[in-house]
């Protein structure tokens, strides 16, 4: 079976790709972006840049409404109930570094941030730095065998003194869902906050966040078939307001003089300086274009696409996955072989894959490895690119053993 991607011609950098050459399975990195989005941005600007929110001229307003209509896209597509809980950031990075400084202010020396074992490290080093300017205790919470957060001793380990619990929703390297609904039950029952990075999950299946029972979530426009440059950081609205201003400038103001200040409230409290504009109006068409296809048929296309990838991948003799990766994305070693150079040969036969410890490296050398490589998916993924990438790692394993 070929299966081809219905929506492939929607992205143009396939065309793109296909007359260099080139094979793209690195999505989990960066996805390719549709035409909608690439229109709308052009569109903005185009059409007369302008600055948002206090602006009186018509090009200032035209650029305001369409700013927070992407931001009230946000809101509908995360079905978060309000556009007020949603804050634009640079990036899912940034976003966490915001709660870090935002919520320091409620730490005393000795209490405990709880972390998974397979944090990207935009969601370890922010609560790490955290706890060593306020003398808290950083808990790791160990993985079972199948690369799952460990229940028994999450149960153990975040105690009464647990004030945050920070996880993955869907492991970068594992490509495994974790059991968010008890982690996140387990931490709201001693009284902690809970961070959801969601950088890989938003990609992958449409999440409601008034079921998902997490006081912020955060995401990457980029992954999402979306712009650089922009973030997305969903708040309850009782978990904002415990948040303090952690960046200062104009448009989060409220009053100013000389000696002191006060500052709005979420969301345009935490947006110092002019925002990303034309990244967020972007953004806006990039949803708008997602939530015009089938979600059962992406789906559908993607679990297909990732049981083959699978099987190809447990064909090939030496080949070690690491864990059983539900969606999306597969990293493996070949025993005898580095990561780099297999990624670098590849890479000579024009297959875009990941090498190296991707941005993990604590849970590499958990599981004794200087690195791996991780073929991931989009939506506009194909049969023939994985029969390429297998083609190409038949030659490149001949030169390499």
């Amino acid at each position: 079976m070929p299966l081809p991607s219905s929506w492939r011609a929607d992205f143009p950098a396939f065309a793109a790709f296909a007359r260099d050459g080139q094979t793209y399975l690195d999505s989990a990195a960066t996805a390719q972006k549709p035409q909608a989005m690439l229109d709308a941005l052009l569109g903005h600007y185009a059409g007369g840049a302008a600055n948002v929110h206090r602006a009186q001229h018509c090009p200032g307003e035209r650029a305001t409404r369409a700013f927070e209509a992407a931001r009230a896209k946000v809101a509908a597509w995360l079905n978060a109930g309000s556009a007020e809980r949603i804050v634009f950031t640079r990036g899912a990075t940034e976003s966490l570094n915001l709660l870090a400084y935002g919520l320091e202010h409620l730490f005393a020396p000795g209490d405990t941030i709880a972390v998974g074992a397979l944090e990207h490290h935009a969601n370890l080093l922010p609560w790490q730095r955290l706890a060593q300017r306020r003398g808290l205790d950083l808990v790791v919470l160990p993985l079972d065998g199948a690369g799952d957060i460990d229940l028994e001793q999450a149960e153990r380990l975040i105690g009464p003194r647990t004030r945050l619990l920070a996880v993955s929703q869907l492991s970068n390297v594992l490509g495994r869902w974790q059991p968010l609904d008890a982690l996140l039950a387990l931490a709201s029952s001693r009284g902690a906050l809970t961070v959801v990075d969601g950088a890989q999950g938003a990609v992958h299946g449409r999440h409601d966040l008034r079921s998902l029972a997490c006081d912020f979530y955060v995401f990457s426009a980029h992954k999402l078939y979306g712009p650089d440059g922009l973030g997305v950081l969903h708040g309850r609205p009782q978990a904002l307001e415990r948040l303090q201003h952690w960046q200062f400038g104009g448009e989060m103001v409220q009053q100013a003089d000389y000696h002191e200040a006060r500052f709005r409230p979420a969301p345009l409290g935490f947006e110092a300086g002019t925002p990303a504009i034309g990244a967020a109006i972007a953004f806006g068409a990039t949803l708008d274009y997602l939530q015009s296809l089938d979600g059962t048929a992406v789906a559908a296309h993607e679990a297909a696409l990732h049981r083959r990838l699978l099987a190809g991948l447990r064909a090939v003799a030496g080949l070690r996955l690491l864990a059983e990766p539900h969606n999306a994305l597969a990293s493996f070693v070949i025993e005898g072989v580095h990561n780099a150079d297999l990624a670098h040969l590849l890479a000579e036969q024009g297959i875009a894959v990941r090498a190296g410890q991707h941005c993990a490296m604590p849970l590499l050398r958990r599981l004794g490895l200087p690195g791996a490589l991780r073929v991931s998916l989009g939506l506009y993924s194909d049969g023939n690119d994985l029969e390429r990438f297998f083609a190409a790692l038949e030659r490149a394993l001949e030169l390499l053993r």
